[in-house]
């Protein structure tokens, strides 16, 4: 049974063909990985099947009474509601039941005999409908979701107005995984996750018995829960069944077999081209000649898809900064309460250092208290001699109407047009990207502009936070390798210890000093 299907889907933003007469089915079960290099739609698909975003052309039909969810970032959390307030309303529709159910209870003392026979089946019937859909066990549920993805570390009586951005995923992500929909719609959803609660999360799509689309650079986790992979490239959606190890076997065999079948056909072409030309004024031979280009002329030439470019990055590297980097004495962190005990920490020139530990503990907070961009609650930070510090920021909230070029200029006008379109196009960014408003850009493409700038920035210090969320998986090789080749230091908040443990000198466990109880 088909819960959703597209048909001749064609999308774009200006010029830039994102999708040209694609088409989908998504069947009952089906647990789908959503795969491409930033900027081929894969987010853009998510909003266009969930009506949040109008496609050029095409048709997309779900299935009747089908239930979707989508993890959807902006969604707004009301001031006022703890955690455990907005998780209770993923079961809406049950307490709608149980609202129904007491007016019907209520009219009982008011109505006839034969009233009360319909109303006594109707009530029987709503509370058969809460019964049977776990009603009674809902809190149950709501902790057990809440601590699997670590929300009950936070404090469920939390006011959801006071969490990071994170956190707030966190709950957004919980809320839907209550909801337990026909078919789930997941992007990024390990963004935020620490190690142990992505270890839940695959767990729980694993035993996941609806359908689900998932959207995800993390190819181990990827590979671990869904058993069909959707490639988007070149305006193309193609089906490989298996995981991600399976799509690249067989990608790169279709992938070879295209470019010997290529080649071959080439030589004939040559060669036909080679005979006509020289035989076609030959009256002897000219018959021959004119088969040959008529067959020429009905020939299926084959194409190869032309190659997205492949970023390569290299930071940009200041003088050598004094031995010390910053020194912290007796640093509390935190906002109106603390986040830490007192910290005397030290950071050494040469140093690569990963924080680690649960989200909402501080990490963020203890990388902007040492920049200096929030006030401690008590004690200093006192940074070293020389520094020339680069910062990634996890969140930007930030929108500009400014094109990539006019983005990258502001901060450098010194560079000429082509310094910034070819320091642009080494980040992976086409020419279609590099002359487009960075507002339409994807969260990959919009990430590889802010590595940009850091790259061309000189720098003996890098302070990045969580830098490969949204970066697609040559991008993210890339990254590890220009970080162990950079001979400044590194401070790193990363969820993902395949990326960061190669890099690293020394990890940093937060929750040694956190004030948070775990």
């Amino acid at each position: 049974m088909s819960l959703l299907t597209v048909k001749d889907l064609t999308h774009g933003f200006g010029d830039r063909a994102i999708f040209e007469d694609v088409s989908f089915r998504l069947l009952k079960g089906e647990h789908i990985g959503l795969i491409g290099a930033n900027g081929e739609g894969k987010s853009s698909f998510m909003n266009i099947i969930t009506g949040k975003l109008g496609p050029d052309a095409g048709t997309i039909m779900w299935s009747k009474n089908a239930r979707i969810g989508y993890l959807d970032q902006h969604a707004d959390l009301m001031q006022g509601m703890t955690m455990r307030d907005v998780l209770r309303t993923a079961f809406k529709y049950l307490f709608d039941i149980e609202t129904e159910m007491n007016v019907l209870f209520a009219k009982m003392g008011e109505v006839e005999p034969e009233e009360l026979e319909v109303l006594l089946e109707e009530t029987g019937r709503l509370q058969d409908a809460l019964t049977n859909n776990d009603f009674y066990t809902i809190d149950a549920k709501v902790d057990e979701v809440a601590n699997g993805l670590g929300l009950d570390e936070i404090g469920l009586e939390r006011d959801v107005h006071d969490l990071s951005g994170g956190q707030r995923t966190k709950v957004l992500l919980a809320k839907l995984l209550l909801e337990k929909p026909d078919i789930l719609l997941l992007d990024e959803p390990t963004n935020y996750l620490d190690v142990e609660h992505i270890e839940w999360l695959k767990k729980y799509l694993l035993d996941y018995e609806n359908a689900f689309i998932l959207i995800s650079h993390d190819i181990p986790f990827l590979n671990s829960v869904v058993n069909l992979i959707y490639h988007m490239e070149n305006q193309e959606l193609t089906r490989y069944p298996g995981d991600h190890n399976e799509f690249l076997r067989v990608y790169d065999m279709k992938k070879q077999q295209l470019e010997s079948a290529f080649k071959k056909q080439q030589k004939e072409i040559a060669s036909l081209k080679t005979f006509v030309a020289k035989n076609k004024a030959n009256a002897a031979t000219s018959k021959m000649a004119t088969s040959r280009q008529k067959k020429l002329d009905k020939m299926d030439v084959i194409e190869l898809d032309s190659e997205k470019p492949k970023p390569t990055f290299r930071f940009n590297e200041a003088r050598t900064a004094g031995r010390y980097l910053f020194e912290t004495n007796e640093l509390v962190i935190g906002y109106e309460e603390p986040l830490s005990r007192k910290l005397n920490l030290v950071m050494e020139r040469g140093q690569k250092l990963a924080l680690s530990g649960a989200n909402g503990i501080g990490k963020t907070t203890l990388l902007r208290s040492i920049l200096g961009e929030i006030k401690p609650v008590s004690g200093s930070v006192m940074l070293g001699e020389h520094l020339h510090i680069g910062y990634f920021e996890q969140e930007l909230k930030e929108t500009t109407n400014r094109t990539c070029i006019e983005e990258m200029w502001d901060e450098f006008p010194h560079l000429t047009q082509q310094e910034v379109r070819r320091s642009l196009a080494k980040c992976g960014l086409t020419k279609k990207h590099i002359e487009s408003k960075v507002h339409i850009l994807s969260g990959g493409e919009k990430a590889k502009v802010r590595l940009c700038k850091l790259l061309n920035k000189e720098t003996n210090l890098l302070i990045l936070d969580e830098p490969t969320n949204h970066l697609d998986v040559d991008a993210k090789a890339e990254l590890k390798l220009a970080l162990k080749d950079y001979n400044g230091s590194v401070l790193l908040i990363s969820h993902e210890p395949d990326f960061y443990q190669d890099i690293v000198t020394d990890v940093w466990n937060c929750e040694d000093w956190t004030t948070k109880v775990f």
